[in-house]
């Protein structure tokens, strides 16, 4: 064997060390990467600026849901929003994205996921669907499918699409949506078979085929944390009177910021 032909060899070895060691890796810390829980005590006290209630509900006598109801600004109420957050800290986090649903007559409904804020338990993908399920159905014993909304957000978008596709409701709102989870992470690590790596599948794009009734989506060309174009191929599976709203230059956190944002759910939440 010539000299260039081992060093190609060596490089291809180490090459391939280095590839397997960084997949390992990958794939023991990747929830990590998709969850940033932070726990606090029962008896802590948010003190939000909205009225609400807090409820804990327990699941199969081994976790508690905490759920935060945030009230309507004004009665009779329209209806309910049940509001699948993102990946991050708590409810506190995530408690003033409410404000346009209760102004606009809404009470919201924003639940921990396991090991999030007061929320107990040990979090896994066949929960976050359950859990979702089980608070979506309470409102719907309360309103009727008419007067219920189902919102998600970012990581919440996989398991809002899930419930949405199990229970009726008035519309699905989803705010910078991922294809699946393997999907977004392809996007990152495209060396790797993400498909078989993923802990979390949230195929997003699966549910949205299950929901009949309307669907608006909301995703930013700047995004860099879901990717615009990862979102984008969840269009092809939408109906003719859903909507997706492409906000030039917003990025993952700023969406709900922007004036057309503001403008279409308002109209969403008065129609």
């Amino acid at each position: 064997m010539s000299n260039n032909f081992l060093k190609y060899f060596r490089w291809l070895k180490v090459a391939a060390i280095i590839y397997s060691i960084v997949g390992v890796i990958l794939f023991f810390i990747q929830d990590l990467f998709l969850f940033h829980p932070k726990k606090v005590g029962r008896n802590y006290d948010y003190n939000f600026t909205s009225k609400y209630e807090e409820e804990f509900i327990p699941f199969k006598d081994e976790d508690t849901i905490h759920l935060v109801k945030f009230f309507a600004d004004s009665v009779p109420r329209k209806g309910i929003v049940i509001y699948y957050h993102g990946n991050m800290k708590n409810i506190a986090h995530y408690a003033n994205f409410v404000k346009p649903f209760i102004k606009n007559g809404y009470d919201v409904w924003m639940q921990d996921y396991p090991s999030f804020g007061k929320s107990t338990g040990t979090i896994s993908e066949n929960k976050l669907y359950e859990q979702g399920l089980l608070i979506a159905s309470k409102a719907n014993q309360q309103i009727g499918n008419d007067s219920l909304i189902i919102y998600g957000k970012s990581i919440g978008t996989g398991i809002s699409s899930y419930v949405a596709s199990k229970i009726i409701a008035k519309k699905l709102v989803l705010e910078t949506p991922y294809y699946s989870i393997p999907s977004m992470f392809a996007a990152y690590a495209f060396i790797y078979p993400t498909n078989y790596m993923c802990h979390y599948k949230l195929p997003t794009y699966e549910y949205l085929q299950k929901v009949n009734y309307s669907i608006t989506i909301f995703h930013g060309t700047n995004d860099g944390v879901i990717p615009y174009s990862n979102a984008k191929k969840l269009e092809k599976f939408l109906n003719p009177n859903d909507r997706f709203i492409t906000i030039p230059k917003a990025d993952h956190h700023n969406i709900n910021t922007t004036i057309q944002y503001f403008y279409v759910l308002n109209k969403i939440l008065n129609d």
